[in-house]
């Protein structure tokens, strides 16, 4: 089968490297943004405990599948599933297009956090007056523009671009060695100064003390949601970036890492917004304007409140920048891959695509608003649904089968149809993730049990619930 396939294929630096760019794969606006308010609407600890819980278990488990699947092939997702079967390449371009799409609508919010960093220099959205409608009406006002987000919106993308283009090891692992440390170090800034508030030790109740008697099954299924949005979870990101690993490396402790690292910046963001959010008297549930109407409005209280509006809104566009440019590589490395294309005309085609399909995902909020698409929704939520509601399950229910399933028994087939000098590239998931025996794995079969029933299942009721909502 004539598959377009290059030979010559980049590799991760170091695997410190991959961390940084696999960690900041995670780390994105899921962290900052929703998941702070999600905490605020179901329970603060309640609902931090079951997040921690599914990410360390579940998060953990499909993480190890993704990078296994793509070290395996050194492919992109479509590549990587028609090594294994020939037949799910299909499953894979699911990943790609949902890849595409995300970036549709996740960009535009990137544009905005670009132009919430430089307002806050001038202190154009913080003002004397407090009336919290003000900073509502600041940021309808704006996105329901048409010219000034899809300026933004080219801005950053652009970034998007320089970063992916120069490659894996000179692109996209030294801006991850860049931002991610980077990242931490504003966080820590934003972290001292929130939990420094004058009546900031209501909120760190309400987010550390866990009431288990409010766990309910809403809790648990915004937290599994929660998850795989964070971890990326049915995008192919960890299967392309585990493509450019080298068997030598372990990937099951860089899968137990990655979730890791992950949760520990949800929880220290947590510990950045909802103190400061109730120090000032503001809802810990007011949803997805929390970052774009609440915050401010909370900057705005705070002595220097613009320094520290700028060092939030640069953390925000950090964090999601790591997870875009995962997100883009995806598409291009598809392209690289299947269709021989250079990187950076991939990189110019694909940043291309997405600028156009962000054209109506921003004038969704002004001049294309009274169009709706799935619903009520208009064309931003639109396209947030397809993809956080059917796509991403979708990936995953696929990831789950075919690494728990599909890969063992394409294996037992394939064991019958080569030759004693090729067995040896011939191995399974468990072998994979060992190194062939040279890691120990002793949870392999528990591995393999959690991918075939139970995150299948939880997905499952994770696309029900939402799907019905």
């Amino acid at each position: 089968m004539k598959t377009g396939i290059k030979t010559l294929r980049e590799n991760w630096g170091s695997n410190l490297g991959f961390i940084m760019a696999a960690t900041g794969s995670a780390v994105g606006l899921g962290n900052l943004w929703k998941f702070p308010y999600l905490a605020g609407a179901n329970g603060g600890a309640a609902f931090l405990f079951v997040y921690i819980f599914l990410a360390l278990t579940i998060g953990t488990s499909l993480v190890l599948a993704e990078i296994a699947i793509g070290r395996y092939a050194g492919l992109n997702p479509v590549g990587a599933y028609r090594k294994i079967n020939k037949n799910w390449a299909v499953a894979g371009g699911i990943q790609v297009l949902a890849s595409l799409f995300m970036l549709s609508y996740y960009c535009v919010v990137g544009g905005w956090l670009i132009k919430y960093m430089f307002d806050s220099i001038p202190n154009l959205f913080l003002n004397s007056n407090t009336n919290p409608h003000l900073f509502k009406t600041f940021f309808e006002n704006f996105i329901s523009s048409s010219f000034e987000p899809l300026i933004y919106l080219s801005c950053f993308l652009l970034l998007n671009l320089i970063i992916v283009g120069a490659g894996v090891k000179n692109g996209i692992e030294k801006a991850s060695k860049i931002l991610m440390p980077s990242l931490l170090v504003i966080l820590c800034i934003v972290l001292v100064r929130s939990l420094t508030l004058e009546g900031a030790q209501k909120g760190i109740t309400f987010f550390l003390k866990p009431d288990f008697s409010k766990i309910t099954f809403d809790i648990v299924l915004a937290a599994m949601g929660q998850v795989f949005l964070s971890l990326s979870i049915g995008l192919g990101s960890m299967t392309t970036y585990g493509s450019y690993l080298s068997k030598s490396e372990n990937i099951l402790k860089s899968a137990a890492i990655i979730p890791l690292i992950d949760t520990a910046f949800a929880i220290i963001a947590g510990l950045c917004i909802l103190p400061a959010v109730f120090a000032f008297g503001f809802s810990p549930s007011e949803g997805p304007g929390l970052i774009f109407i609440t915050l401010p409005a909370v900057f705005e209280k705070l002595a220097f409140g613009q320094y520290f509006a700028f060092a939030f809104f640069l953390l925000a566009l950090f964090a999601a920048v790591t997870s875009s440019i995962s997100i883009l590589e995806s598409c291009v490395c598809y392209l690289v891959d299947e269709k021989n294309i250079g990187r950076l005309k991939a990189s110019i085609s694909c940043v291309a695509t997405i600028f156009l399909l962000g054209i109506p995902c921003s004038l969704s909020f002004g001049s294309l608003s009274s169009y709706k698409l799935i619903g009520d929704r208009n064309i931003f939520d639109s396209a947030d649904f397809l993809v956080s509601n059917i796509m991403l399950p979708l990936g995953g229910v696929f990831l789950c089968i075919l690494t728990g399933w599909i890969w063992i028994l394409s294996l037992k087939k394939n064991e019958t149809q080569v030759d004693d000098k090729n067995k040896d590239s011939l191995h399974g998931p468990i072998e994979e993730v060992t190194n062939n025996g040279k890691i120990r794995f002793p949870l392999g079969k528990v591995w393999l049990f959690i991918l075939r029933w139970i995150c299948p299942g939880a997905i499952i009721f994770v696309f029900i619930n939402s799907t019905i909502k």
